[in-house]
């Protein structure tokens, strides 16, 4: 639902006013039905109400009601996917830089309707003065294993806010905890429900000061943040599985005071040369001046492309010789 408002206001902001009715699909969110009844949820009407719109919605079963709207989607991801082919890379560093190339592309799409997009804005009315929130507010005691349920979903928090209340901020892609009126951290979203996100520099201190726990932590696998972090774990469980927790956590305390990418070095390094994995050998390299051990290049000769010619026989090369002559 907050998605869906996101997604109406954003526009509406830009065209500084909102239209007079709000047609939506079966959405659960919005529409709620079983045999008796079908009608909008207590949400979706607050949102009608907030904005003063009059709620419509298609019949089920019944897509082609809203068919002026699928048609525009479909065009839209047509655009966005030739575009993507003439950029070269369907990969963007950051979320902003694909927003920036998705508005360009609604801008092409856009140039020929001016004119009537100019008729329409006399009949938007004005925005309401206080802009809705976009993300659902939650209140929350941090529990002792210094998690909280948000959304069928388990989350970490830094342990010194456990037995506190706190404030969840839920947005559509992050996660926002605020504490005596300040964001204290901010996450993404997991999607669906049963799933966790644990960070081990939340509940580091607590493992230290108790290092039996670690062995049967229900979130154990998210405490390993490479995969070198997981090969000491189960180095140390083989030679000294009677410290095997306790050295473990003392690395990745390490790794939470330090650096996790000086811990992770440091770990190849001791792998490398095949040396003994503990916190001590690990502080021993952190400490030293030669620290980071350059990553081995890995050189890989030119395939001469044509040996693969020398599978195919002399008949099947003539036929693609033709064939390439044909389409030229």
């Amino acid at each position: 639902m907050r998605a869906c408002q996101r997604g109406f206001k954003t526009p509406c902001g830009s065209l500084e006013g909102a239209p007079k009715r709000h047609r939506t699909d079966n959405l659960t969110a919005a529409i709620y039905s079983d045999l008796f009844k079908r009608e909008f949820t207590s949400r979706y009407k607050s949102f009608l109400n907030y904005y003063g719109l009059k709620g419509e919605a298609i019949n089920v079963g019944k897509s082609h009601e809203n068919g002026d709207i699928e048609q525009s989607h479909n065009r839209l991801k047509k655009a966005l996917d030739q575009a993507l082919i003439l950029r070269g890379s369907r990969d963007f560093k950051s979320r902003e830089e694909y927003r920036l190339f998705i508005d360009k592309v609604l801008d092409q799409l856009n140039s020929g309707r001016r004119e009537r997009l100019a008729s329409e804005l006399k009949e938007l009315r004005r925005l309401p003065a206080i802009r809705l929130n976009d993300y659902k507010k939650i209140e929350l005691k941090v529990g002792p294993s210094s998690t909280l349920n948000i959304s069928h979903n388990v989350y970490s928090v830094h342990s010194r806010l456990i037995g506190e209340r706190v404030e969840i901020r839920l947005y559509s892609s992050y996660i926002e905890i605020w504490y005596a009126q300040k964001r204290v951290d901010r996450f993404p979203r997991l999607r669906g429900n049963g799933g966790h996100r644990i960070n081990y520099r939340h509940i580091i201190d607590c493992l230290v000061r108790k290092p039996g726990a670690f062995e049967n932590y229900r979130y154990r696998d998210d405490l390993f943040p490479t995969t070198r972090f997981r090969m000491a774990y189960d180095f140390l469980k083989k030679y000294v599985p009677g410290k095997a927790s306790s050295e473990y956590t003392q690395i990745l305390y390490l790794a939470a005071m330090e650096t996790e990418e000086g811990v992770d070095n440091a770990l190849r390094t001791l792998f490398d040369k095949s040396e003994i994995i503990s916190a001590s050998t690990v502080r021993e390299i952190l400490n030293s001046r030669d620290a980071t051990v350059p990553v081995t290049d890995v050189l890989i000769d030119a395939v001469n492309l044509s040996n693969y010619d020398e599978l195919l026989s002399s008949s099947e090369i003539q036929e693609m010789n033709y064939g390439n002559r044909y389409q030229q």
